[in-house]
């Protein structure tokens, strides 16, 4: 065989074998790990008392980031700046909770109490209601869905309104990344309830796996032993989350599954006893936050870069190579659309059930600022929900006995001070308030400039009183209706659906899958095969489902 035509025979069969490695590369999938009222605290981030080796081992394996934070210091407004990647305080989805929807509701099971006891800063009356958002909002699991994801959610939402029946495939206490179907890439999202607030008082009787004399107290509590029986509750609580943590990379690692999934591990928001859940500073809002790549890529990196949550979801699309909208504040901190990284966080905290208050912060990592605009409100009120733990309880009738010094004083302030500037480097249970300290002028003036120009730029809603924010939502307090789908037939048996009410999303069933609560996501014309039925509806986030209407 002359040289030439070896040379094309060589050509050959490489291009033959490099195509059939790109067919037999397999998708990415990606997988998080979301956890409750948690900072970090793991044995990674320093905590020696705490034994989470499951956590750990994902730290070594992958990228642990130091200076992680949630936009809010409790779960709605935080998960709504996830689902969305836009601040809460933004669209006016800030205030806890608008209504009952922890989890998925079908469009028939929504209900909303017009009365709850609760009034806003004008004293009017608050009831249930959905966060309607600009029509360019959704869920970004709707972008993943379009690509041909499968998106399931085991099983916690919590968004400030119901969740679209077009966001996820399942949302279920029992999905798995298993009921994927065959050759698809998902996303899977696994929520770990155990270290909720919650589990503090209904956990009580369990077995403690860390011993009492060992926790850490911090300086704002005092020491006595409720608290550190709570605190050992708590950590306890983390050490079974980290079990069931290993549980699930075990089920991927048997499942061949690590080679080509991204698993990102986080916290919904900061802590979850008093001063620390529902709390504007580093307490409430610093998370932990670890990603694990294929191949351990990167293992054991330690990234300072100053991250929110709410940059998850644009950096889940920028690593599957898909670009993130250009209405986000959410930032891609990895993948192909990486950003910039940021110099500052900002938080909120404004009415939590039946207290309301309005505080925002700024935080860089180092520095805590943090502006009140009700100082005539005290720091720690009163909160019916977290005094069903025993120690916060507690400490408040020590407060009122007037039996608390020191530092475990301070948060209980009967008023606050306008501004609060904390240097967590000397100070990190931030009770040394620097505020009017001369020495920190400079400081003071960058994070007030900074603060006032980021409420600027969002049209901060946090001014609004909320019973004016849902007349805007839902004029003259009605609930405003998505239009029925309409169908157009199109040439070569194609159907066309849409709906007249903008930034509706529009879900369909053929088949089997009529009845069932699975919709597929419409975003292209359908294929209609020996004229079968099909069914649709559609739905505006905030807005009454519309009406289930067929071809």
């Amino acid at each position: 065989m002359k040289t030439k035509q070896i040379i094309i025979v060589l050509c050959c069969v490489l291009s033959i074998n490099s195509k059939a490695q790109n067919k037999s590369k397999k998708p990415l999938n990606i997988v998080w790990l979301s956890t409750e009222d948690m900072g970090p605290i793991l044995g990674s981030y320093g905590n020696k008392v705490i034994k989470t080796p499951n956590l750990d081992k994902l730290a070594k394996e992958g990228v642990r980031y130091t200076n992680a934070y949630s936009t809010v210091g409790v779960c709605a407004p935080s998960r709504f700046s996830i689902i969305t990647g836009v601040y809460s305080a933004r669209i006016g989805a800030h205030n806890m909770r608008t209504g009952d929807y922890h989890n998925y509701k079908t469009p028939e099971e929504v209900t909303h109490k017009t009365y709850k006891g609760i009034k806003d800063k004008t004293g009017r009356n608050i009831p249930e209601y959905e966060v309607v958002p600009p029509t360019y909002v959704k869920p970004f699991t709707e972008i993943l869905r379009k690509k041909g994801y499968y998106a399931a959610n085991n099983f916690k939402c919590d968004y400030q309104f119901n969740a679209p029946f077009t966001a996820w495939d399942e949302v279920s206490y029992s999905v798995s990344y298993k009921d994927a179907p065959a050759g698809k890439p998902f996303f899977y999202v696994r929520n770990f309830l155990v270290t909720h607030e919650s589990r503090i008082w209904q956990r009580k009787n369990k077995p403690l796996t860390v011993k009492q004399s060992e926790v850490i107290v911090p300086a704002y509590f005092a020491d006595i032993p409720e608290v550190r029986q709570d605190i050992a509750r708590k950590y306890s609580n983390i050490e079974e989350m980290d079990r069931q943590v290993g549980e699930l990379m075990k089920q991927l690692e048997e499942d061949e599954l690590l080679d080509n999934t991204i698993i990102m591990f986080w916290s919904d928001h900061g802590g979850n006893l008093l001063r620390q859940k529902r709390a504007v500073g580093n307490t409430g809002l610093h998370v932990p936050l670890i990603i694990r790549y294929p191949n351990k890529k990167m293992a054991g990196k330690v990234d300072d870069r100053i991250v929110s949550l709410m940059d998850l979801g644009p950096t889940v699309l920028s690593l599957l190579n898909i670009k993130p909208p250009n209405h986000y504040d959410g930032k891609a901190f990895a993948g192909k659309y990486e950003e910039a990284p940021r110099k500052l966080v900002f938080g909120t905290a404004d009415r939590f059930d039946e207290t309301t208050d309005m505080q925002r912060s700024v935080l860089d990592g180092r520095f805590v600022y943090i502006k009140n605009f009700l100082p005539q409100l005290p720091l720690i009120y009163r909160n019916r929900y977290r005094e069903q733990i025993r120690m916060n309880a507690k400490l408040i009738e020590l407060n009122r006995q007037k039996k608390l010094k020191g530092d475990a004083a301070y948060m209980f302030m009967k008023t606050k001070p306008r501004e609060e500037l904390y240097d967590l480097e000397n100070d990190p249970y931030e009770v040394h308030n620097l505020a009017e300290d001369p020495n920190y002028e400079k400081h003071l003036s960058k994070y007030r400039k900074a603060l006032a120009n980021w409420q600027l730029e969002i049209g901060d809603k946090g001014f609004i009183p909320e019973h004016d924010l849902i007349e805007l939502f839902w004029p003259e307090m009605r609930q405003p209706v998505t239009k029925n789908v309409l169908f157009t037939e199109q040439s070569q048996g194609m159907l066309q659906l849409e709906c007249k009410t903008e930034g509706a999303s529009i879900g369909y069933q053929t088949g089997k899958e009529i009845g069932t609560n699975h919709w597929n996501l419409y975003h292209t014309p359908i294929q209609q095969k020996n004229n079968q039925k099909i069914v649709a509806r559609a739905i505006r986030i905030g807005y009454k489902a519309s009406e289930i209407t067929s071809n």
